[in-house]
């Protein structure tokens, strides 16, 4: 199934996003373990949640290697990965301000966005999140919107 990345943004529920890629052995693991282990503490603050996982390296990260690394990480139906063209993939990158030195996927660096509603300025947090740390990040997003939970 084809995914339109910019229909999943423009809906307005609340999204998490970060950029991933699945043979990545440092920082990706950890960054996609905090969004495993977010989701029922996500849901249990607010349901009706966005999480995407971009990958930085579409000639590896085939729809099948997405799917084999969302069920690893016990990706649940709010958690959606998604692939494309290089030039798609960069001009995301570009949009998030996230472009890494030369063209080594290696220097991508930790970056977690969160956005509670299609109206809502994006929130970019750097570093490795604890899921409580996540789960704090996502209320504020909802606050600084004037968004409520309901």
């Amino acid at each position: 199934d084809d995914v339109v990345l910019s229909e999943l943004l423009a809906s307005n529920t609340p999204v998490l996003l970060q950029f991933i890629f699945t043979s990545c052995a440092t920082i990706c693991p950890l960054l996609s373990a905090t969004f495993s282990r977010g989701q029922d503490p996500l849901t249990s603050t607010h349901e009706g949640y966005r999480m995407l996982s971009i990958s930085i390296d579409p000639e590896y990260d085939t729809p099948k290697r997405l799917a084999d690394y969302a069920k690893r990480n016990n990706a649940g139906d709010n958690w959606t990965f998604l692939t494309g063209s290089r030039g798609d993939i960069g001009k995301v990158m570009r949009a998030f301000d996230v472009l890494y030195q030369g063209d080594n996927k290696m220097y991508h660096q930790p970056y977690t966005f969160l956005r509670a509603r299609a109206d809502a300025p994006w929130v970019r947090i750097d570093g490795i999140l604890t899921v409580g740390e996540l789960v704090k990040e996502y209320r504020a997003s909802f606050q600084l919107a004037g968004a409520g939970f309901n």
